[in-house]
Formats: C-alpha cells, sequence, structure tokens
C-alpha cells in the first residue's frame, strides 16, 4: 500500500486511482537536468497559501500566469544580456508585442528601422495601428539626425542588431545614445547576433528581445520568446504575455533553455562557417551580390564574428526557381538558426507583408537568397551551394 498522496490507495476504486496518481514532492533529490513542470495550475493546501500567492509570497498558481521552467529560460536570457528581468512568450513575435504593450498607449508615436523584420512590420504597422499607435519607418543609413522624426507624441525606437533579410549592421551605440537623450524607449532585437555577440543594454537599451525559435533554441524543433530589460517594464510585459495568452508552454520553454546551453559553441562555429561562405560566394561567377557585416560595420561586437547569416542575389535572377529545386541536403525553410544550413526565399516567406515598392527599396528582389549556415563541414556547404549554383 502507498499512503493518499501516492500513487494509488487500496481503499480507492479503480476508477479513483486511475485518475489520483501522482508522488510526494522531491526532499533531498537534486535533479541535473531541471524538471520539465508539464502542469496547468499547481496545488495549494489551503485557501492561506492561495492567499499568499495573490500578496506576493508564492510563486505559482496558473501556468498561464506563469511556471518554473518559463521563469528559467527568462532568468538565463536576462543574466546573459546584463538585464534586471525577463518574461518569456510563446514566439518572439509574442515577446515584441508584450515589450511594445507594456511601453505604448493609444496615440503614441514609434519610430523603427525600415529594414525590419516582415512579421514585426506586420505587428507595428496592421496590429498597433488598430490601437492608436502610429509607426514611422526610417532609414538609418541616410540620416544622422532622429531628432528631426521624433514628436511630442514619441515614445519607443524599435531596431535590430542585424537586420533581416539584408543583414545591416547599424552603429548600435550610437543610436542608443541618440534615442536616450531624446527621451524614447529604446528596444532591440537581438535575435541574429545573441548575446554571444552583442549586449545591446550594456550600451543603454531598455528592452532587448529574442525569438528563441532561432539561436537561442536552436535546433529547429520549439517556437518561443523572451524579452528582458528593467524589472518595472518587464513586470508590465508579463502582465500582458499572461492577459493576452501569449504564454511559454512548459515543454517549450524547457527544450528553448537546453537549447541554450549550447549556444556558444554552436555560434562559434555558425559564425566561422558564415565567414568562409561569404567569402566563397563573394568569388562565385553565379552570384550577383552577397550581404554579410564586415569587421568594420561589427566594431561594437564582443567578438570578432560577424553573425551566421549570410543573403546573396543571384547573378541572374530568373534562375531562383531553378537554384531552389537544385538544393540537395540543403533545405529551403521559412525560418533559420537550426544546427542544419537552410535557405529561405524572403520575398515570399518573412517579407510578405511588405508592398512590392516597400521590397525594392530595401532591396529585396527575387533573386535574393537568405543563408542560415549551419555546424556541417564548410567545404560541403560550399560544394552544396556550388552545385545547385551551376544548375
Amino acid at each position: 500500500m502507498i499512503g493518499r498522496k501516492g500513487w494509488i490507495n487500496v481503499a480507492e476504486r479503480f476508477e479513483t486511482k486511475t485518475v489520483h496518481i501522482g508522488h510526494d514532492p522531491l526532499r533531498g533529490v537534486k535533479s541535473k537536468s531541471t524538471p520539465i513542470y508539464q502542469t496547468s495550475v499547481f496545488a495549494f493546501d489551503g485557501l492561506e497559501e492561495v492567499e499568499q500567492y495573490y500578496v506576493g509570497e508564492g510563486e505559482y498558481l496558473y501556468t498561464r500566469n506563469g511556471n518554473p521552467n518559463q521563469a528559467e529560460l527568462a532568468r538565463a536570457i536576462a543574466v546573459l544580456e546584463g538585464a534586471e528581468a525577463g518574461v518569456s512568450a510563446a514566439s518572439g513575435m509574442g515577446a515584441i508585442m508584450a515589450g511594445l504593450l507594456a511601453v505604448l498607449s493609444p496615440g503614441d508615436h514609434e519610430l523603427a528601422s525600415h529594414e525590419i523584420y516582415g512579421g514585426t512590420y506586420a505587428l507595428l504597422h496592421k496590429e498597433l495601428s488598430r490601437f492608436g499607435i502610429e509607426l514611422e519607418c526610417i532609414q538609418l543609413g541616410q540620416m544622422t539626425k532622429l531628432a528631426d522624426h521624433v514628436r511630442p507624441t514619441t515614445r519607443l525606437f524599435f531596431l535590430e542588431t542585424i537586420t533581416n533579410p539584408l543583414l545591416t549592421v547599424a552603429d548600435l551605440p550610437y543610436w542608443i545614445k541618440k534615442a536616450k537623450s531624446l527621451g524614447l524607449t529604446v528596444m532591440v532585437d537581438n535575435t541574429f547576433a545573441t548575446p554571444y555577440l552583442v549586449q545591446p543594454i550594456s550600451f543603454g537599451a531598455d528592452l532587448v528581445v529574442h525569438s528563441g525559435t532561432k539561436y537561442i533554441g536552436g535546433h529547429s524543433d520549439v517556437t518561443s520568446g523572451v524579452l528582458v530589460g528593467s524589472q518595472a517594464t518587464i513586470k508590465r510585459a508579463t502582465e500582458v504575455v499572461a492577459n493576452y495568452g501569449v504564454s511559454l508552454s512548459p515543454f517549450e520553454a524547457w527544450l528553448t533553455s537546453r537549447g541554450l546551453k549550447t549556444l556558444a559553441v554552436r555560434m562559434e562555429r555558425q559564425c566561422d562557417n558564415a565567414s568562409q561562405i561569404a567569402a566563397f560566394l563573394r568569388e562565385h561567377p553565379e552570384v550577383g551580390q552577397v550581404y554579410y557585416p564586415s569587421p568594420t560595420d561589427t566594431f561594437f561586437f564582443l567578438r570578432q564574428k560577424q553573425g551566421a547569416m549570410v543573403s546573396f542575389v543571384l547573378a541572374d535572377e530568373t534562375k531562383i526557381y531553378d537554384f531552389y529545386r537544385a538544393l540537395d541536403w540543403i533545405k529551403l525553410a521559412p525560418s533559420l538558426a537550426g544546427v542544419e544550413t537552410s535557405v529561405s526565399h524572403p520575398v515570399t516567406t518573412s517579407h510578405r507583408a511588405f508592398s512590392e515598392e516597400q521590397r525594392k527599396e530595401t532591396g529585396i528582389t527575387m533573386g535574393l537568397v537568405r543563408l542560415s549556415v549551419g555546424i556541417e563541414a564548410v567545404q560541403d556547404i560550399q560544394s552544396a551551394l556550388d552545385a545547385a549554383l551551376g544548375k
């Protein structure tokens, strides 16, 4: 016989036994790996404990409002980014939304680099406009005065460390300093660089966001997002995550945290491979242009690496369909940053939300290929690309 809080109690009928399987809380046992708290709710011994939760003396109530796996991931990214606190979300877009709504109110105006991920643009332009929040996209490479675009209602400045998909690197320390001097909240999407290469908060950024789906998770098997920043702002962002129902599931949080443990070694290899692939593509006769940051662009990075993404344009853009069909083990996929090398087509995937005019302005043409470089032998990646380009 096992006690009432154990697996079964012989005094109970079969139907009751099957429902009430469980275990006593583990005491004196330390798991090397964090357990998965795959539960929707947490149990209490009495109403007093419930009240303790609501006055801030208890940790967890309902997984939509918080879960140990969610918290572990958020704390880890906050530590790596040098932030006070963090919150995880069901996707990178969920994390971006939480950050924006923690800062912006109806009638506010926000500035964003014109080179941003298409999904982010859709959120800023299409969805937040429904709340009366106005977006203005600015070309950082063609201006030096941010003040010309700031209004009395301007509250936030959003930019990416390495842009998607043209991999432009703005002078982050400069633009953060300018924005802060104008009283703006600065939010940086650090997905492509990761805290391994850049920690925007060290330059004064208020909020840093990651699509954990990409390099943080690193294995193309999870969808998640993380937002980090000050205690006060993250507290409000956490409320947004819970109230809008974009909480990260425990298992997805656990997977992302597991992937995070190998971030440094993966980024080291992927960045080195990408640098060699970029050099290879620049010399290839079937490639018209290569987009890859230079050491001069990345002078403020923590390491002498330029990231693991490479974008390039075919010399003959009419061959774009032939190129994708000719690829062998390099897969066509709409996402990026797995350990396997993959390609995507920004015009038909990540930047569909852009108008044709916007794509032309930003150089996102039909012949543009976004290459996510993996950890394979670099010679094999070169061979696969060379074979497809030669078709």
